[in-house]
């Protein structure tokens, strides 16, 4: 047989060879690290659905942001359960609310070392589990809901969270955000906005972790499964309205809609590794069908191909650990 003068398999002839044209490169400090943090804890305690994965009680922060920083994470990304709940999520407004407590906490043991996020949506506040506050009808009032994120937005920043991520899927979110904060003089502050956030089948274990009291379904402003087009468009929206980053949600089964965001993207773009898609993981590796961290490093790896900047994934400390040790 007559072979070709170029035989790509002398690039793969070793593992240094293979290191050496890698064509991508995933840094720790393009990770971010999800932590729950449960009012009225005491001790971190288990989710189930999410193994190794934890609600933290306030105090525990310290130490799980410290763990972020040793591993040279980017960042980590706040979210909370408060032991009560209403109507209109007024917690999540609170100072002395569980999630902005967190921030202050994340804040003062992170030092400047990593960057604090904090989820701002209300879907962990309301006892209906919507993002955001109902209409008479049963819907989700998309504008009311907006004037309780600009209050929101407002007590993150005050707590002292670098980046606020708006995932409640409402339509003009980032300005409404963007106008409530520097109208306070918080400029700096910046806004990371779950643009494509689809109503996806693998939210179940995070349900889980927050406690979630979801009556029905978010199908009427999460996004549709089938578009793909529509992505760009949530994105380049958001970006008008002054976001400083872009996420794509979930990550594996949207790796197209990730690469169109971010062929066009002026800012940087993310996307989340959700808990259904890391609890398939485990769930396969616990029973020896896949090999778990082989599984965890594709998948980043995957992500950031596609042309995510940042990776938001609960495997972060992990991924971070086997990246250095490769």
């Amino acid at each position: 047989m007559a072979f070709p003068q170029r035989r790509p398999r002398r690039l793969r002839t070793t593992p240094a060879m293979r290191r050496l044209v890698s064509e991508v490169r995933v840094d720790p400090a393009q990770l971010v690290l999800p932590v729950f943090v449960k009012e009225g804890l005491t001790e971190s305690r288990p989710i189930v659905s999410l193994p190794g994965v934890h609600q933290h009680s306030l105090a525990a922060l310290d130490d799980v942001v410290e763990q972020a920083v040793t591993a040279g994470l980017g960042g980590v990304m706040l979210f909370a359960i408060p032991e009560v709940r209403d109507a209109d999520g007024s917690g999540a407004v609170d100072p002395g609310g569980i999630l902005n407590l967190a921030i202050a906490r994340a804040t003062a043991a992170a030092a400047g070392r990593l960057v604090v996020m904090a989820d701002l949506c209300l879907d962990e506040f309301t006892d209906h589990g919507h993002c955001g506050v109902l209409a008479h009808d049963g819907s989700v009032d998309n504008d009311s809901t907006l004037t309780i994120y600009g209050h929101m937005a407002l007590a993150q920043a005050r707590a002292g969270a670098d980046v606020l991520g708006l995932s409640g899927m409402m339509d003009g979110q980032v300005a409404a955000v963007r106008d409530a904060l520097d109208a306070e003089g918080f400029t700096d502050t910046s806004i990371l906005a779950y643009s494509a956030k689809y109503a996806s089948a693998a939210y179940g274990p995070f349900r889980d972790a927050v406690e979630s009291e979801l009556t029905g379904d978010r199908k009427t402003y999460q996004m549709d499964p089938a578009n793909r087009r529509e992505g760009s468009v949530e994105a380049d929206l958001d970006q008008g309205e002054g976001a400083d980053f872009v996420m794509v949600k979930p990550a594996l089964p949207y790796l197209d809609v990730l690469a169109d965001v971010a062929a066009t993207s002026a800012v940087p773009v993310a996307a989340y590794h959700v808990s259904g898609e890391y609890a398939q993981i485990e769930a396969a590796a616990e029973r020896g069908w896949i090999d778990r961290r082989s599984a965890h490093l594709e998948a980043v790896t995957s992500i950031v191909r596609a042309g995510a900047d940042i990776v938001l994934t609960y495997a972060a400390l992990e991924v971070a650990q086997w990246l250095k040790e490769r």
